[in-house]
């Protein structure tokens, strides 16, 4: 069974504005507590109970979080092992010391799922995984084309005219095969060492297959989001 994930928490939210000036997005308080909250919480009582939480900028104020945690996390600067590198790519390969040899799950640290969604992709088989979610304007985001058994083919990244609405959530379940593939792949168009690529070449092995969320799946990028969020969050505590 599989018990460790990786959470990644690195980045400010430049798209939050302000509010991020003295925290990162992670920690802004939705219904009395950091967004992260409910996201660990949920990947807790997923039966993840091995957290590696790699984090960034305003590194400091993750101390301050943990302290009001009544269940433990593993707290990584990930800046101490990415050797300047930068991307979406660099945050789980500076974990590999911790889940080295396991399978694992990594995570997006600003998005929220679902218990059922996340025991279901925790398929601890030889295969990776990668969670999909249906949007309603997937041009916005990667997309997942898959084949008629599930096989992830590619990630088409922000089309103008998707051919699928089925996006890339950022929940992925990874084997060790992960780190051997992260140091073949190469800066990107845009000078980032993306997550991406390295799931594009264990999919041209035939190593990867798309699972769709069922509930639900909620981004934590803008201002607007956290209003989403609160009311959501009532509802099932309701």
């Amino acid at each position: 069974m599989i018990r460790k994930v990786v959470v990644l928490a690195g980045g400010k939210g430049t798209r939050m504005g302000n509010l991020t000036a003295d925290r990162p997005k992670h920690l802004i308080p939705v219904n009395g507590w950091p967004f992260i909250y409910y996201l660990l919480n949920n990947l807790l009582k997923a039966g993840l109970t091995e957290i590696f939480l790699m984090v960034g900028y305003k590194k400091e104020r993750w101390d301050n979080f943990q302290e009001t945690l009544d269940f433990k996390i593993n707290i990584i600067d990930q800046t101490e092992r990415v050797n300047g590198k930068y991307g979406s790519a660099c945050p789980v390969e500076a974990a590999e010391p911790e889940v080295s040899g396991e399978n694992f799950i990594a995570v997006n640290g600003d998005n929220l799922y679902s218990i059922e969604d996340i025991k279901a992709i925790s398929q601890d088989d030889q295969l990776n995984y990668v969670a999909g979610y249906h949007h309603e304007d997937p041009t916005k985001y990667g997309v997942l084309i898959s084949d008629s058994d599930g096989y992830l083919k590619e990630i088409k990244e922000k089309s103008p005219k998707p051919i699928t609405n089925l996006i890339n959530s950022g929940l992925y379940k990874f084997t060790p095969r992960y780190f051997d593939e992260v140091k073949k792949i190469e800066l990107s168009p845009r000078g980032e060492y993306e997550i991406t690529d390295v799931i594009t070449r264990l999919a041209k092995q035939r190593l990867v297959k798309v699972y769709e969320l069922k509930d639900y799946w909620y981004d934590f990028g803008k201002p607007e989001d956290i209003d989403k969020v609160s009311k959501f969050l009532k509802t099932q505590t309701s």
